[in-house]
């Protein structure tokens, strides 16, 4: 299968927030994208974590 899930990880406080998924096939760097976090009470930047 092209898509794989993913957990996203929150750059400020390191909390792992969010799980989707994506098509590595199109996608085959590490996303980022602006989610809420319930830690830090704010929007900041999650990354993909490290599989």
């Amino acid at each position: 299968m092209a898509r794989d899930h993913i957990t996203l990880k929150c750059t400020v406080c390191g909390e792992e927030n969010y799980i989707t998924s994506k098509n590595k096939r199109k996608q085959p760097d590490r996303i980022e994208k602006k989610k809420y976090c319930p830690r830090c009470n704010k929007e900041t930047i999650h990354k993909e974590k490290k599989s």
